[in-house]
Formats: C-alpha cells, structure tokens, sequence
C-alpha cells in the first residue's frame, strides 16, 4: 500500500465535535483539497495529519503512510512536508540557509548540501540566490523558498493549509502550478486546505467539503 491514509479520525475541542469518524486515501501524486467554514476544523485536521493538534483537542484515529502507522510520531519523523499561508522564513538566515534547515541530518558534508540547495533554488527559477537576504524577496519568491526547503527533506507527503491565501490573483495561478507541478513530479500525495475553490480546481481530485457551505 503507497500513499498517505486517515482512518477513523475524531476530534473535538470545548465539547464540541468537529470531525466525527472521518476517513480518507490519497493516492501517490494525487490531491485532496478540503475546503469548509472558519471553524469546522479544517487546519485542525491538518494538524491530526501532521502531528501538531493543539492538545486543546481531543483526537483519535490512525495515519498511515504506506504501510507505515505514523500516528505516534513527533511530526518531525513523519516524513510529512508542511507549507502554510505565511512561508515562515528565517529572517536571520540566508535564502541558500532557509532551504538547507529542510535538509536530512544525513547530508552532512558541506559539499552535499551546497549542491542539494543550488538544485533547489534552480528548480524555484531562483539560481544565484543563496546568499540573499529573504527581505529583499517578492512574495512569490519567498512561496517558492518555503516549498522548496518542505521539498529539500525528500517528504512523503505534503500538506498545504492556505499556502495561497495572501498572494495576488495572478501571483496566485502561478504558485498553484508550481506547486502541484513539484509535488506531482515526485508522486507525493497532497492535502490541501482551502476556502478557494479554485485552488482546489488547480489541485485536481477529490474534495472534501467540512461543515456547512457558507
């Protein structure tokens, strides 16, 4: 079994359910876009997913990618990529040092990860930007560092709350290709949290509609 799986999952916050025995497969290279009401519980299922829920949450349920039950890991061995509305730059990093805080602690020598982050920053149409400052960077530009530094940890899976939200209309249509583009590219299953539709048109396959359509 490949892809990223949610089985079963529920979860409540102040008595209130959310999310009742939710379960859900994407497929590798595919996409789920989850779109619904500020409050139905949107980013928190996204959290369930990526291992961050509030503990303000009362949650239960499995996730699987592949075969592998990655429910009882720290987010950070989920080998689940994570990009969000604001990019979350280090402001006291380079560009080249953004992208290589993503990468595996396996790439160790200098060498290895110069190259890995040059073949990133060439992929974001961003070659010779490794030692710019993330101030001096379109909004754009800092979207596409973001992606790439999630990319860079080799995840296998990617999950997007919004990563569109405050990027103009035809900024916008741009990121949407990139994006998917990348993640299709390496057969990662995408979740994407949304209250654009179109966003979700541009992520192709299901939707998944959360509360009451507004």
């Amino acid at each position: 079994m490949s892809g990223l799986t949610v089985e079963a999952v529920t979860f409540a916050v102040g008595g209130r359910t959310l999310v009742r025995e939710l379960s859900f497969r994407v497929a590798d290279g595919a996409a789920l876009s989850i779109l619904g009401p500020s409050g139905s519980g949107k980013s928190a299922l996204l959290a369930f997913v990526g291992g961050h829920l509030e503990r303000v949450f009362a949650a239960r349920g499995r996730v699987w990618l592949g075969a592998r039950d990655v429910t009882g890991l720290a987010p950070e061995r989920r080998g689940i990529g994570l990009m969000f509305q604001d990019d979350l730059l280090f402001p006291h990093l380079s560009v080249g040092d953004n992208v290589a805080f993503g990468l595996d602690a396996g790439v160790r020598s200098r060498a290895a990860r110069g190259e890995a982050v040059a073949q990133a920053l060439r992929e974001a149409g961003l070659e010779g930007f490794a030692r710019r400052d993330p101030a001096t960077l379109s909004g754009g530009q800092r979207a596409r560092v973001a992606l790439m530094r999630s990319l860079v940890a080799a995840p296998k899976a990617l999950l997007l709350d919004e990563p569109f939200g405050k990027l103009d209309a035809p900024l916008r249509r741009d990121m949407r290709s990139f994006v998917f583009d990348h993640a299709r590219r390496r057969a990662l299953p995408v979740v994407l949290v949304t209250h654009d539709p179109a966003d979700a048109d541009a992520a192709g396959g299901e939707i998944l509609q959360l509360g009451t359509p507004p």
